[in-house]
């Protein structure tokens, strides 16, 4: 399948996995101490709003969040800190366990890439305005059991990525959450 400029968007290479957790200092404990994975970069609230859910426009959604590297995977692990309806409620276990929530791919054509996994019945749940465009979430639960998060080429997100790989290689296995230096 060919995008709009005439890219193909096949294949889709994930590149995160993201975990929805009851605490995000719990979590990155439990993941430093099984995995050895640290340093956590991020922690602080952020506000993912100009949202629509399910094709309505809905509330922001606030959400703690932080990114570590394992190797070549970045591993979110995200605290959701509203109540209104979104990708991550959908998602969220009644007694608050982890759960694997998305992976996610970054899209030359950000449209073409969404409307590619509409177009195979996987529905857009989330989609949030983000340094000026948009990233979704998109159900594709029936084919793994996880959504996928649709990033457009973003320089900030390219540098948040790189600042949890330097990180972790700079101090590997470390427990800290330290706030991003990236600027959002």
């Amino acid at each position: 399948m060919a995008g709009r400029a005439g890219v193909s968007i096949l294949p889709v290479t994930l590149v995160q996995m993201a975990f929805l957790v009851r605490s995000l200092e719990e979590g990155c404990a439990a993941l430093n101490h099984a995995y050895g994975w640290g340093p956590f970069c991020g922690g602080t609230e952020g506000v993912l709003a100009d949202h629509t859910y399910r094709g309505e426009p809905a509330g922001p959604i606030r959400i703690r969040g932080v990114f570590v590297q394992t190797g070549e995977i970045n591993v979110e692990v995200i605290e959701v800190a509203s109540d209104a309806p979104s990708a991550f409620h959908e998602m969220l276990h009644a007694d608050g366990g982890p759960v694997l929530h998305h992976c996610a791919t970054f899209a030359a054509d950000y449209e073409s890439t969404r409307d590619h996994f509409v177009a195979q019945g996987f529905p857009v749940v989330s989609e949030f305005g983000f340094a000026g465009r948009h990233i979704c979430y998109v159900d594709t639960r029936p084919l793994l059991g996880f959504m996928t998060e649709i990033y457009p080429e973003l320089p900030i997100i390219r540098a948040m990525y790189a600042e949890a790989r330097d990180a972790a290689a700079a101090r590997p296995g470390d427990l800290a959450i330290r706030p991003f230096v990236t600027q959002r």
